[in-house]
């Protein structure tokens, strides 16, 4: 099914609009609050429909990041992500690898196959990196 095979409704434009417009990778919650500031009313059930078929067909990238929610990225070119440990924000970041560079240098196994890879790169966004009062946040156990 392709973009142009399903009717464009008032409620998936609104979805992909937030998509579009957001400067974060958003969580589904935060998508749903969105389109509801767009377009009051409406479901969970049909923005979580919109976003599996925005992924399904290309259009939008899901970000399973591991301990947290996943995420939505309209950039689908391939790239890499900076992710804080503390707030599980995500930000895109080129490092300027070669995939297919990349993948030839990694050792080859006769029993696995690479289809791709997906580098995040772990670290303290400058929000949460403030001086404070010390706790005892492992990140390790955030992941």
């Amino acid at each position: 099914m392709t973009p142009a095979d399903v009717r464009s409704t008032p409620q998936r434009r609104a979805v992909l609009e937030v998509i579009e417009r957001a400067t974060d990778h958003p969580t589904a919650a935060e998508v749903i609050a969105r389109v509801n500031d767009l377009l009051p009313g409406v479901g969970a059930a049909t923005v979580y429909r919109t976003l599996g078929w925005l992924v399904s067909t290309g259009q939008v990238a899901e970000l399973r990041l591991g301990g947290t929610a996943t995420r939505y990225d309209r950039n689908i070119d391939h790239h890499e992500h900076l992710v804080c440990d503390r707030c599980g924000g995500v930000e895109d970041v080129v490092l300027g690898l070669d995939p297919p560079q990349f993948l030839a240098s990694l050792p080859t196994r006769g029993d696995f196959t690479v289809t791709g890879y997906d580098l995040r790169v772990h670290g303290v966004c400058h929000r949460c990196d403030v001086p404070g009062p010390t706790t005892d946040f492992d990140p390790k156990e955030h992941r």
